[in-house]
């Protein structure tokens, strides 16, 4: 399946475009799950794979608010492929924040030569899978579960440990390598296209090149941006997905939904009451996206800052992501299960398909909840302290 898009086109054009593609079976693919292989494809031929990348390794050298932007664009239609596109480059940007200047180059310029998609088998509070050295190799053995953007990817970030000397590492292994087993096993209410379910490692071989060496960066405040760069992705598909629904909710009402019988008006979008139910989720969602836009902001200016990113600067921008991922969530969770009050009972069936942007959004916000990103904004707000760096915060 082609789809005429030009390299010198607005890449927020090129995402609209897309986004409209995909909008054409977007439900029939939800129910279905599984790998969204066309619409990857189109993603890849797109060249928005590039855009994070440096120019002088063959990107497009936009800022992360590019990418974000892109996601929230996506996850209006299909919050599954606003996750791919935006988990490829925190797995890619990995090597970036982690690793030597050689091994970001090697990885950045092979990334924009090959249109890599990037997948993941790093799930870091899962340390299943065992690594052992043998002469100059080291292999691989265990298995991942959520592991995103694994089907049809054509790299892995992948984590684990050293069997003798129980170090963590992290490395990138081509996904055909033999050995490497990619099951169709994710099953969930939402995100049902993203592939998250398990990688199996069976003596799967990794070369000294591709483990992320952190010699040089395990110290530094940039290594441990991470999970920054994750909520700041969520937030995106958060408002992006309750932008989505609002808008079809519309469509809906306008084209669809019949006047309730003692609103004594002739049509449902006469009605005062849904006219003000669709006021209140604007100013919910606008306010969060304000916040999210906020953030987004934040999260330009510690990626320019790179390795002279100070504890305090991080900090700063940890706050405002978690305050924004929070807030987003809210007003996602909220707008996209109150649209059918606006709709009516008929839009309950299931072949509309408007119950996938609350499944999507439900299915993010448990992995890292809303509590505990609180528990940090309000240890900052109260005692001055910021978010310590984990695998969440």
């Amino acid at each position: 399946m082609a789809l005429e898009l030009k390299e010198n086109q607005d890449y927020m054009e090129r995402a609209r475009r897309l986004a409209r593609e995909f909008a054409k079976d977007a439900v029939e693919r939800d129910k279905a799950g599984g790998t969204a292989k066309i619409q990857r494809d189109l993603i890849r031929d797109s060249g928005l794979l590039r855009l994070l990348i440096p120019k002088e390794y063959g990107g497009d050298g936009q800022p992360w608010s590019s990418v974000l932007r892109i996601v929230r664009e996506f996850a209006r239609t299909d919050g599954s492929l606003a996750h791919l596109f935006g988990y490829h480059f925190i797995m890619l940007t990995q090597i970036h924040l982690k690793g030597t200047p050689e091994q970001k180059a090697y990885f950045y310029r092979e990334t924009a030569k090959h249109n890599w998609f990037w997948g993941n088998s790093s799930n870091p509070i899962e340390r299943s899978i065992i690594g052992h050295r043998e002469g100059e190799r080291y292999f691989l053995n265990g298995k991942k579960t959520f592991s995103s953007g694994s089907p049809d990817s054509d790299v892995l970030l992948v984590s684990w440990l050293d069997r003798d000397s129980g170090k963590y590492y992290d490395g990138v292994v081509p996904t055909r390598r033999p050995g490497v087993n990619v099951l169709d096993d994710w099953d969930n209410i939402g995100q049902r296209q993203t592939g998250s379910g398990t990688v199996v490692f069976d003596q799967v071989w990794i070369e000294d090149h591709a483990i992320v060496d952190t010699t040089a960066t395990k110290h530094k405040v940039f290594a441990t941006i991470v999970p920054i760069l994750s909520q700041i992705i969520l937030a995106n598909i958060f408002i992006g997905s309750a932008e989505g629904a609002i808008a079809e909710a519309k469509q809906y009402t306008l084209n669809q939904s019949r006047p309730f019988l003692n609103s004594n008006v002739e049509k449902a979008s006469q009605d005062p009451y849904i006219i003000r139910l669709y006021g209140d989720f604007w100013v919910e969602l606008a306010s969060a996206a304000s916040l999210v836009d906020k953030a987004m902001e934040k999260v330009d200016r510690i990626w320019e800052k790179e390795f002279d990113l100070t504890e305090e600067e991080r900090g700063d921008c940890a706050v405002w992501v978690a305050a924004a991922n929070v807030a987003a969530g809210k007003a996602g969770l909220d707008v996209s299960q109150r649209i059918f009050e606006v709709m009516g009972a008929r839009s309950t069936a299931s072949k509309y398909g408007y119950d996938r942007f609350w499944r999507n959004i439900r299915t993010h916000t448990l992995h890292n909840p809303a509590e505990y990103k609180l528990k940090n904004v309000g240890n900052w707000v109260l005692n001055d302290q910021f978010p310590k760096p984990d695998f969440y915060s």
